[in-house]
């Protein structure tokens, strides 16, 4: 049951409803301007609570447009209640030569409560063939029970404009780059030439057995390996960590998918849901 939902635009919060007959609210978080604008700051807070279950996702993708001023903001928080489950599954970001988002995701997880979570984005327009021309990317992710953090990461990334882009960073104009093109990025905060990053990440402050359950969503992705690159681990305690390297846009969201598939049938024993997007 919905208790509360109050938004300001550019952000909406539609009508929840139950898509697979489990109880589960399923919401679609919309910005109906279609993207995402140097200068905006957008904050979504979200409390569930005990032994409710949500499932929040986005109805595509999230384009982050350039900016020659203010970077855009864009904050996510989370407090879980005792017994309850989030599921967060918004589509990816696509950043526009010239963008510049910094971008925090934070949950907070109560005795009992399991999180489903994907955060994924791509490094550019790919199918334009621009890689790696956005301003920056600064993206952090944290996740804590009451014992303290689960995990925490940040990435900031800066990419390299053509010679025919103009733009502003930090009131210092950049310097061109040498050919109009820009070549895949290769080892430590590069993707190995492909599109698309991907983290999903499984808590649950009552689970003990994760390194079987890392096994599990490894054989799960498996399949994937052909197109991809995944790997899963066990974090140091109540959690798993997933990564994958997607060369498209498609496979991204089925190794997603998958991997969430697997992790609803193991933690909430539930089946696998279609969010009805188009």
């Amino acid at each position: 049951m919905l208790v509360e939902r109050r938004f300001t635009l550019p952000l909406q919060a539609l009508e929840p409803v139950d898509l697979d007959g489990s109880g589960a609210a399923v919401m679609m978080l919309l910005n109906p301007t279609g993207g995402i604008l140097g200068g905006d700051a957008l904050d979504t807070s979200v409390t569930v609570g005990a032994d409710a279950h949500v499932c929040l996702t986005t109805p595509a993708a999230t384009r982050v447009y350039r900016s020659a001023g203010a970077p855009a903001v864009q904050r996510f928080t989370a407090l879980v209640g005792e017994g309850a489950t989030l599921e967060y599954l918004p589509d990816h970001l696509i950043p526009s030569p010239g963008a510049r988002l910094h971008q925090t995701t934070d949950v907070t997880l109560a005795d009992g409560a399991t999180l489903l979570l994907a955060d994924a984005w791509a490094v550019g327009r790919v199918a334009r063939g621009e890689r790696w021309r956005f301003g920056e990317l600064d993206l952090g992710l944290a996740v804590r029970d009451t014992r303290g953090l689960v995990l925490k990461e940040r990435c900031r990334l800066v990419g390299s404009p053509r010679s025919d882009e103009t733009a502003r960073l930090d009131g210092a104009a950049w310097l061109p780059a040498p050919p109009a093109w820009t070549p895949a990025r290769e080892g430590l905060g590069g993707t190995e030439g492909f599109g698309y990053v991907a983290t999903f990440v499984a808590a649950a402050t009552h689970r003990r057995d994760w390194q079987d359950i890392a096994r599990e969503l490894c054989d799960t992705l498996a399949p994937h390996q052909t197109d991809a690159r995944v790997a899963v681990s066990a974090l140091g305690r109540s959690g798993v960590l997933a990564r994958l390297l997607c060369p498209s846009a498609p496979v991204l969201s089925a190794a997603i998918g998958a991997v969430w598939t697997a992790s609803r049938r193991r933690l909430l024993g539930l089946r696998p849901l279609c969010l009805r997007k188009l």
